[in-house]
């Protein structure tokens, strides 16, 4: 397991203060209930094609501010990202809402927590979900 430098883990804590967050359990009762949102990985571009979460979009955190906008242009629009652990989605969600968008969660735990569930995982497969 990946060992955190502390001031990482003290921005991140600093930034969690800002954002909202999800568990697997609310992402799981959006999914019965059909709620539109978009689940945006934000985790290296090989860490997406080893595995992710079924439907996941890719939006890696190093280009996501660049691309967003015109990936999902509605910034009213409900918007779940994850990292691997929970850690980088943190900081994704805060540069969102500072770019105005106004409807972001972090899952937290990432995809450990996704992969704990037993989440449907798919391997280097990217589909838009809307």
């Amino acid at each position: 397991m990946r060992q955190h430098n502390l001031g990482f883990l003290r921005l991140v804590e600093q930034k969690r203060k800002r954002i909202k967050e999800c568990t697997v359990s609310d992402l799981q009762d959006r999914l019965s209930q059909s709620e539109q949102f978009y689940f945006v990985d934000v985790r290296e571009d090989h860490e997406f094609w080893v595995d992710h979460a079924a439907n996941a979009r890719h939006l890696g955190k190093g280009i996501i501010e660049r691309d967003i906008e015109t990936e999902i242009p509605d910034k009213e629009a409900l918007i779940v990202l994850y990292c691997g652990g929970g850690y980088r989605s943190v900081l994704v969600a805060d540069v969102l809402q500072l770019m105005g968008y106004k409807n972001v969660l972090s899952l937290a735990g990432g995809i450990k927590a996704l992969r704990d569930a037993g989440f449907p995982l798919e391997k280097g497969v990217q589909k838009l979900v809307t």
